[in-house]
């Protein structure tokens, strides 16, 4: 940073969040914000487009790797329950590999849509809606995290559900076990949420309910 900041504006509930803790030897800043309880990073550590993008491709995301399905099983499991096969969906931030739509068509589902900005940036995809959404390790990468809330809520039907995976910050953390806690570490991890944070969304975006298990987020409008 050019600056040292007390504070900055949360990117999520946009009041003014306080100056949590750094690290790293380039310095990385974070900041936690009192009302939706996130923990974020400042927008001068975040890496370029290129280097963003470089860091995606080096994931091994063979979609047929059964170790990979087994990570995205809570989320496929999950909308095989819900939903129908005539189900729609969309796969947000389906990354090089997308494997959780890859499981759900071998099973039967045939409407599937897939979109992330760099590897599927179909924006047409945008414009309609699905029963329900996928997000796999998608939402700690937003940098603009209401901006999104509000197009995943639009994007769905009046009965739809948005299915997340990420790693959940416990309430109310201290600055120790921030700096101990690995999923920080990626560069492209920019968002982190506790259930506070889970919470405020479900209230502001006008989800009914919110359901959060060990590896499954699920925001519902029924």
């Amino acid at each position: 940073m050019k600056s040292f900041e007390l504070n900055h504006t949360c990117p999520l509930c946009k009041t003014k969040a306080d100056y949590f803790c750094s690290f790293g030897k380039k310095r990385r800043d974070y900041f936690k914000c009192k009302h939706c309880d996130a923990v974020f990073l400042h927008p001068n550590n975040y890496i370029d487009y290129n280097q963003e993008k470089e860091r995606y491709e080096t994931h091994n995301n063979d979609v047929t790797d059964k170790r990979y399905q087994n990570f995205v099983r809570p989320i496929t499991e999950a909308v095989k329950q819900t939903f129908p096969l005539t189900a729609n969906g969309l796969d947000y931030g389906c990354g090089t590999g997308p494997v959780a739509s890859f499981v759900l068509e071998s099973k039967g589902f045939k409407k599937i849509t897939l979109y992330d900005p760099f590897f599927q940036p179909s924006e047409e995809h945008l414009t309609q809606r699905y029963d329900f959404i996928i997000c796999c390790e998608v939402i700690e990468h937003f940098f603009s995290p209401k901006e999104e809330f509000l197009r995943l809520r639009n994007l769905l039907k009046p009965n739809g559900k948005l299915f997340c995976k990420t790693s959940i910050l416990k309430t109310d953390c201290h600055e120790t076990y921030f700096q101990d806690w690995w999923y920080k570490n990626d560069p492209t991890h920019v968002f982190f949420y506790t259930s506070k944070t889970l919470e405020y969304i479900r209230v502001q975006f006008g989800f009914k309910t919110l359901s959060i298990e060990t590896d499954l987020i699920t925001f519902s409008l029924i």
